[in-house]
Formats: C-alpha cells, sequence, structure tokens
C-alpha cells in the first residue's frame, strides 16, 4: 500500500489540476497514472486533494460542444413533454390486463426514451443493499488485493481498472474505477474466480438478475409486438456481465465526468445505483437528469436491441457526472451476446414492412454483424458505434 501511495504522490505532483503545466505530455501521464494500478481510488487517498490531476480534466472544445442540461426554463423543448424518466410498476405483470399495460409502457418508452424504471420487479431490497455493500468492499480493499486483477483485457472472466477498455485512446480519464464480472459466457464463471469481497453475494444476485432479464426480454419482444419467446430464441439474454462502479468524492466535478457519453453495448442494461445521482441521458439533444427511485432498477436499451428493431427502440447515450459527494455506487448488469457466438444480428425481418404505418421501416437500416464485430468496433472506437453499421 505504501509503494502505491507514494507513487500516487509523485503523479499528483506533476499534476496541477487545471492549471496549465509547461511540457505537459497527456498520454505520458496517462500511462504513469495506469501503471501505478490503483486507480482514482489510490489518486483519492494520496491526498488530500484540493484540485484534480490534469489527466482528468475534460478539454475546453469538449466542453464547448456539450449538449445543454434541461431546465424547467428550457425554450426550445416541446411544451408537452415531460422529462421524469418513465417508472413502470411490474407489480401483476402476469395478470392479463396489467401485462398489456405493463407492455404499452415498456414499448412507449423504449421507443421515445430508450431508458426507464422498474418497481416491484421481485429483486429484495435487502439483496440489492448487499450488492452495492458489495461492490463498496471491493474497492475499498486494500490496493495490493485488487492490482492482481487490473487488466483491460475484454476477454478475461474478472478484471478491475479504471475508466475504459480504450484508455490509452482517450483524451482525458473518466473520475472512475471498476470491477467487471462476466459471469454467463460462453461458459458460466468459476465461483472461485469472483472477488471474496463480492462472490456470495454476486452469486445471488445473478439469480435473481438472470430471473428478472427473462421477464423483461419477454416484454420487450412483446412491446415489438413479436411473439413473447423470439427474442430470448435470439439468445439475447445469454450473456450476462456485471460491472460495479465507484466514483469517488471529486474536489472538482465541474470539471471532469465520472462517465463520459456513451450508449451501451447490449440489448439491455439493468442498472442497480445508490441515491446520490449523477446519471443523465441524451434526450432532444439536451442532458436530463435521472432522480434515483428508492427500490428501483434503471432500464436502458442498448445498441445491439436498436440494431434488430431497426431502430424501434432506441439506444440511449448517456454520462454519469462527478460529484462532491461520495463515493457513488453502482451495478450494471448487461445482457448482450457473446463474443465467441457467430450468431448474425440484424434488423428483423417481421419488423420491416411495406405499409407506411409509421412504425416500421420498408428496408433494413444496419448490415447484419456477429457480436465480435460489434465489440471489435466498440473497443477501438467507443462512440458513434452504430453509424459503422448503417446502411
Amino acid at each position: 500500500m505504501e509503494k502505491a501511495n507514494q507513487y500516487s504522490g509523485e503523479f499528483l505532483a506533476g499534476c496541477e489540476g487545471s492549471v496549465t503545466v509547461t511540457g505537459y505530455d497527456h498520454m505520458k501521464e496517462m500511462k504513469a497514472f495506469d501503471d501505478t494500478k490503483a486507480g482514482v481510488k489510490g489518486v483519492v487517498d494520496a491526498g488530500p486533494l484540493a484540485k484534480i490531476p490534469r489527466i482528468f480534466v475534460r478539454p475546453e472544445d469538449e466542453i464547448a460542444k456539450d449538449e445543454p442540461l434541461f431546465t424547467p426554463s428550457t425554450s426550445d423543448i416541446n411544451e408537452n413533454s415531460t422529462f421524469e424518466t418513465p417508472v413502470i410498476d411490474l407489480q401483476g405483470v402476469y395478470d392479463q390486463q396489467r401485462h398489456k399495460e405493463i407492455i404499452s409502457e415498456i414499448r412507449h418508452a423504449s421507443e421515445t426514451r430508450g431508458v426507464f424504471q422498474l418497481i416491484n420487479h421481485g429483486i429484495p431490497q435487502s439483496v440489492m443493499e448487499e450488492m452495492m455493500n458489495g461492490v463498496k468492499r471491493f474497492h475499498q480493499q486494500d490496493v495490493q488485493v485488487k492490482m492482481p486483477l487490473y487488466s483491460r483485457d475484454p476477454t478475461k472472466k474478472v478484471v478491475y481498472f479504471n475508466t475504459t477498455y480504450h484508455f490509452h485512446k482517450a483524451r482525458y480519464a473518466e473520475w472512475k474505477d471498476s470491477l467487471v464480472c462476466r459471469m454467463l459466457s460462453p461458459d458460466p464463471i468459476n465461483p472461485e474466480d469472483l472477488p471474496e469481497t463480492t462472490r456470495d453475494i454476486m452469486l445471488e444476485y445473478t439469480r435473481h438478475m438472470v430471473n428478472l432479464g427473462d421477464i423483461l426480454i419477454e416484454l420487450l419482444s412483446e412491446g415489438l409486438r413479436l411473439d413473447a419467446h423470439h427474442l430470448k430464441g435470439l439468445d439475447c439474454t445469454k450473456n450476462l456481465i456485471h460491472i460495479g462502479h465507484y466514483y469517488p468524492a471529486c474536489p472538482e466535478p465541474e470539471l471532469t465526468l465520472g462517465g463520459g457519453k456513451h450508449s451501451d453495448p447490449t440489448f439491455f442494461t439493468i442498472l442497480l445505483q445508490d441515491e446520490i445521482g449523477g446519471l443523465q441521458f441524451l434526450h432532444q439533444n439536451h442532458w436530463v437528469g435521472v432522480t434515483p427511485v428508492p427500490g428501483a432498477l434503471l432500464v436502458n436499451i442498448g445498441d445491439l436491441l436498436q440494431v434488430i428493431s431497426n431502430d424501434r427502440f432506441k439506444s440511449v447515450e448517456h454520462r454519469v457526472v462527478a460529484n462532491l459527494t461520495g463515493p457513488r455506487i453502482s451495478m450494471a448488469s448487461f445482457f448482450t451476446g457473446s463474443r465467441a457466438s457467430t450468431k448474425v444480428y440484424g434488423p428483423l425481418k417481421e419488423l420491416i414492412s411495406d405499409e407506411n404505418d409509421g412504425t416500421s421501416y420498408d428496408r433494413p437500416l444496419y448490415k447484419d454483424i456477429t457480436v465480435r464485430e460489434y465489440s471489435d468496433v466498440y473497443y477501438s472506437k467507443g462512440l458513434n458505434v452504430l453509424s459503422h453499421f448503417k446502411l
């Protein structure tokens, strides 16, 4: 621990926050930070910090191009628009009348927002709380225990790292650390490979999440006016990846982001988050904050579902702002296909129609792709991935 903190101290000494430093070498400093394998938590522990190291500061040109935040006084947005994230109650999901209502609510949210929150979803509050505690335990343990898991290899079952897989190409480092656990595909994870601090609750949480994923994929399938089992038959929930994020308190939250603008490489993502907040999604070219609802799980549509729905359902771009309060904890569960699979995904023929009904297109909008082809672009580019596969 002492060695890691000492190195972090040397790293901090060369980075004067937002102040211009003569001879600053961004990539050299990024590599120096990455080589500590201590993450943002290590930087914070080596403090106290009055300013953030320069590698975390967003470039001025990016900030200048940033989309505005939505406020009630925003004048160029349709007055009839509501910007509260839809909250959908799954109570009575198998009751015939309520089932139809839930499908309609999910369809509307997926077509217009790409994001919604679920309540009465069946996962006990005690399980969600312990899962959050497990994520916190992992990130707050001694850095020497975490270091052996530090990697950017997207094929490893369990990795811990800071910011993104394409870190060394990034213009700035994000203010978060992440624990990635690939639970199901191509083979179920060996429980012994999971960190001891999260092992038991990760396995229990996974069992609940698999059940919820099965319910949700059927509702999404029916929301597309397909048979309830259609999307599951395409292996849309065969692979499950958990990512436990840790966002330390930030002394200059206005200069950085906890998670930069992106859409997810999934069919859909289910997010468990604490009450601190900070998640924003892009809607009508404005950033809209998500107010955490106690006991709720947030669902967002991913790129792969937008592809196979032929733009019916919208993959939502989102980000996480840094916060003076912390740490913020979240657990994102990614339902996606396997990189090892040769299965091809493209716009479903059932959703392509010659009828000009406003809900379908008369031609496919995307190429047929494998998950590996999509992932290769995602991990190398990171942004605007779907544009690479547009017809």
